[in-house]
């Protein structure tokens, strides 16, 4: 399930690197500025990128998400890290009757360990971060972690990690996680906590930094990326997954996790209205009932599919859907499957999401849409835009000055500057 862009070349030497910034647009203009001013310092701090790399003896990310659930954000960055030193990925755990605690430790691709804390039923709160630190403690040790860079992805796991000493705090705030259903009652209490030790905090797109960038010095937005060469496998023509090919035209498709930000209500209008429309959605179903699901003769479920056959999917689609609803779970999302459908060619409609108008739909590259009516007739211009060499162009252009690999790079450029601004004032 690993892709990287072509552009990505391990071991290249100091070549590996390239200097070009981040691409921006007009509403990113104050988080760029400061970004690359704070790069820029980087680059000049005297040492390269691949020193500092060398420097750190692993890299441990603190994660609420499992690594092998969907593919997104934290396996595009992590997995770079990975190229260059140990990645350490510790899940939440998992209980079973009668454990013994441990730690399940297994390896994944390039130099990437998974650590999954297994814990015994009953357990109370807090004899559950009990475990879990005594756990880590003997783990860092059998390890020899020393000089080693902690990465948030949950301010939850501060509960067993507070007393670690990292040689620099990264807070990846991908989304706004209190605004999830099922979000713990201590979480934003923990994420104030996590902000005041934070060395540096990105958030996953522009809502989210202006939510978060007058909370920490250090805050930088950095918005979904694109793995170009993986998704433009989608425009070349090939043969039809099994359990798509039967599937009649016009396809509307989906992919995502389905869960309470999904639109539930549009889709169900949208393909009443529209009998004649195929509706196809990938990914798996979490935190909301499957009964609860619109059902159809024109709705087609296929389940999660790996990151590896997304494109074979997309290939067989008509137009992409980002059907997210409005509450509060997608006030600050910046889905990752705007660049990656656009990458794949496909017309996009999506609802009005901030960080999908900004800058794709006021730069006229997604049809945004909001309510059954606007939603079908944006998928009925959407469906005759595939002729559409200029819009195909402009869109190319756009994504041309967005990778992962950039957005990797320049973080990497951030943490090497404020980690030496910590040594000089230590």
């Amino acid at each position: 399930m690993f892709d990287l862009d072509s552009d990505f070349i391990p071991s290249a030497g100091s070549g590996y690197f390239v200097s070009e910034p981040e691409a921006s647009t007009a509403s990113t203009t104050s988080a760029a500025s400061k970004k690359d001013l704070r790069a820029t310092s980087g680059k000049s701090a005297g040492n390269s990128m691949e020193e500092y790399l060398s420097t750190v003896s692993a890299l441990v990310c603190l994660s609420h998400l499992r690594w092998d659930f969907v593919y997104q954000r934290p396996q595009h960055l992590l997995s770079r890290f990975a190229k260059h030193t140990r990645l350490f990925f510790i899940e939440e755990p998992l209980f079973f009757d009668n454990a013994r605690p441990r730690l399940a430790v297994s390896s994944r691709e390039d130099n990437v360990t998974v650590v999954v804390p297994h814990l015994p039923h009953g357990l109370t709160g807090a004899e559950i971060e009990a475990e879990q630190r005594n756990l880590l403690d003997k783990f860092f040790k059998v390890n020899k972690l020393e000089d080693y860079v902690f990465w948030y992805y949950t301010p939850m796991a501060l509960e067993f990690t507070r007393h670690f000493t990292p040689s620099l705090t990264v807070f990846d705030c991908m989304d706004e996680l209190s605004a999830f259903k099922f979000a713990p009652p201590r979480l934003l209490e923990l994420e104030a906590e996590l902000m005041a030790k934070a060395d540096v905090v990105f958030t996953g797109g522009q809502s989210l930094y202006e939510a978060k960038k007058d909370r920490h010095k250090e805050a930088y937005a950095f918005p979904s990326s694109i793995d170009k060469v993986h998704f433009g496998k989608a425009r070349q023509p090939q043969e039809d997954p099994a359990d798509q090919a039967h599937i009649p035209h016009p396809r509307m498709g989906f992919f995502g996790v389905v869960d309470e930000r999904f639109d539930i209500e549009l889709l169900r209008s949208v393909a009443a209205a529209r009998p004649e429309w195929q509706f196809v959605i990938i990914g798996p179903v979490v935190k909301i009932d499957e009964a609860d699901l619109p059902k159809g003769e024109n709705i087609h479920y296929l389940g999660g599919k790996s990151y590896q056959e997304l494109p074979s999917y997309l290939a067989g689609w008509d137009v992409a859907m980002l059907l997210f609803a409005h509450n509060e779970s997608t006030k600050y999302i910046s889905p990752t499957k705007t660049p990656e459908y656009l990458a794949a060619g496909k017309p996009v409609v999506s609802t009005s999401i901030r960080d999908v108008v900004r800058p794709y739909g006021e730069q006229n590259l997604v049809h945004i849409a909001d309510g059954a009516e606007a939603f079908e007739q944006a998928i009925e211009k959407a469906l005759a835009q595939k002729e559409d060499h200029g819009w195909m162009r402009r869109t190319d252009d756009f994504l041309a000055g967005i990778s992962w690999d950039k957005t990797w790079q320049n973080m990497v450029r951030l943490m090497q500057c404020i980690s030496k601004e910590k040594q000089t004032k230590a």
